[in-house]
Order: C-alpha cells, then structure tokens, then sequence
C-alpha cells in the first residue's frame, strides 16, 4: 500500500505518466473509509430520449466525520454526518431541478459498504458490473443502470493527488470516466426511458486545500472520438491557476496520461450573472497541446446553479471544436467559490 508519509504529504513527482489500467495500490473497494474525515460518491452524466431530448444528472453523496464524539449509549449516537445532493438539468424546458438531503449514521440512514451507498431511501447498489442508481424526489426521479465501459482512471501519482505544498493538502482520488448509462428518469410532468454517458469520480482525504485558493473549476469531458479528458483548475485568491491543478487523457483502450498543470490551458470566454449578483464563468477553451486537443466547452444553459447549503454550478455542457462549430462530444462542469465568502471554499476540497 501506500506509505503513511505520502498519504499525508511529500514524495517525488517522478512517475511514469501514460499507464494502462492498473488496481488501486491502497484499499480499492467503492466503500467509506472512516480513517479519512472527508469522503464523496460522485455520478454525472448526460442522457437523451428516444425522440431526442436531452438530460443531465448529478448524484453525489458526502460523508464528513464529525470529528471527537463521546458515545452517550444512545443508538441514535453518530460519527459522521451524510449529505446527498441530486439535481436533474431539462434542457427542453431550460430548467434545473435539485434537491439536497441530510442524515447521520445513526440506525443505518445513511452509509456506505462495498455493496450498497445510501442516504435514506436514495441508494447506490452494486452491479456485476457496475452500479444501479435509485433516487426518488419531489419533482424528478432516476433509476439507471451504471455499467464501466473501461477500466478506473487513478489520479494523481497513482491515486494520490495532491492539491497544495503542505503535508495533507492531497487526496486519494479514482475515477471510472465512462459508463453506459440506461434506465427510467422522470421530471416535472415528462417521464421515459433514457440512456447516455456517465462519469464516477470517488475520492477520501482529511486535509484542506492551501489558504490561497479560492475555488476550482472542474471538467469532465466525453469526446466523440473515444476519449475522455478530466481538468481540474484550482483558482488562487487573484484568479490564476494553481501548479497543482491537475486532470487526465484516457483513450478508448484504457491507457491514460496523468497530465500537469503545465500540460493544458484552461481560459474563460463568457461569463453569465446570476440572479444574485454572482457571475459565473461558463464558456471555456480549454487546450492539451501535445494531444492536439483545442477544445469550447460552453454551458448547455445558464440557469444550473445550486442553491442548497453549498453554492455553486454545476451542471451539462456541450463541446465544440475550438476553431469551428462542430460539436465534438458532451460532458459536465463544476465551478466553486465564486459565491462563497472569502476563504470559504478551501474547506471543501475536490
């Protein structure tokens, strides 16, 4: 397994950096790691009907460790606290649905193991292969099946990704970056089958990232061709990027190249403002030179915007040619702290 010393800061950048898949060298379960205090099951994806309308989903569930307790020998005595987070985007209807829910660990609401993840009656239960999501809510629900077309994507130094300079600032992080998505989805007054592209990301940590962020901006991209490109840009307080932002290049076969902050260029091309006064950056250009890749990623529509206990964007977005108009594949984006107090945003690291 991974040393202690590099789960928690340090070690060497000298790495082979194009891989083929390969296990994770730490505990490769799906399920919770209690030794860390922060943890997230992360599903997005896009999805289309058989007439041709178009969806994208989220699904997250968190699980933050509420730090020293002392059992009072109650069974509603608690460890960790859960939170999910699911939303639906109808472009059709240009409208984003989102709900938020909480529980503690107590008499089983909410947890995780290898086999099931869940949040009262929202669960994740495992296939062979794959997953089968479940979420009912007020005004939307999803039943899909989730089925890796490749093998995990480990981020980082072979799944250790560090986010600062300082011991802690890191996580460990895998992603599953393509899974055929089919099922049954329901929103506002339309309901049928549909099916698509998803993206898992999984990631545990304990620290925080550096004082001098601000934020991230985060990208999961399909393209057409085959391949799957993840950025992640974390923000420092002026607006620059961090030497630590970081993603990955998959190709159809499985192999990926873990790439640097020096290896891509992400720059903003539009902005929108909220009704709230915030503006969000949701059109972008984002280029891998040495893969010749030149890349507009441009939000779907404006109005994905969270509103819950956390602020932020997140939602579909299209991809076109960076010198034309062709559209060249889909994906989904993240953006954080631009609503947040100073400060603020460091305390949830991606």
């Amino acid at each position: 397994s991974i040393a202690l010393s590099e789960v928690l800061g340090g070690g060497g950048e000298n790495f082979e950096r194009v891989t083929g898949p390969v296990p994770l060298r730490f505990p490769a379960d799906h399920g919770r790691h209690d030794a860390y205090r922060n943890e997230w099951w992360y599903f997005t994806g896009n999805l289309e009907s058989a007439d041709g309308r178009r969806f994208g989903f989220q699904y997250t569930l968190f699980r933050f460790k509420l730090g020293d307790t002392q059992s009072s020998g109650s069974d509603w005595d608690s460890e960790h606290l859960w939170m999910a987070h699911f939303a639906v985007s109808d472009l059709a209807n240009q409208q984003f649905h989102s709900e938020e829910r909480f529980a503690r660990d107590a008499l089983g609401l909410a947890g995780a193991t290898t086999e099931r993840w869940w949040l009262g009656s929202w669960r994740v239960d495992a296939l062979n292969p794959g997953w089968q999501l479940e979420v009912m809510a007020d005004s939307m629900g999803l039943r899909l099946d989730l089925v890796p077309v490749r093998e995990k994507v480990l981020q980082g130094r072979e799944g250790f990704s560090r986010k600062g300079p300082e011991p802690g600032q890191a996580s460990l992080y895998y992603s599953h970056t393509r899974l055929n998505a089919s099922g049954q989805l329901s929103v506002g007054d339309w309901s049928g089958q549909v099916s698509g592209l998803a993206w898992l990301d999984r990631e545990w940590g304990s620290g925080q990232l550096d004082d001098s962020l601000a934020g991230w901006d985060w990208f999961a991209l399909h393209l057409d061709d085959g391949r799957d490109l993840m950025v992640y840009r974390l923000r420092r307080l002026d607006g620059s990027a961090s030497e630590f932002s970081a993603g990955a290049l998959v190709w159809p076969d499985g192999r990926f190249r873990i790439l640097q902050s020096g290896d891509f260029t992400t720059r903003s091309r539009r902005r929108w403002r909220d009704q709230e006064g915030v503006e969000w950056p949701l059109a972008w250009r984002i280029e891998v030179p040495d893969h010749g890749i030149d890349l507009i990623v441009d939000a779907a529509f404006d109005k994905q915007r969270w509103r819950a206990s956390v602020p932020y964007w997140e939602g579909m977005v299209d991809i076109r040619e960076g010198r034309g108009e062709r559209v060249v594949g889909h994906g989904y984006m993240e953006l954080s702290g631009y609503a947040d107090r100073p400060g603020q945003a460091r305390n949830r690291p991606r």
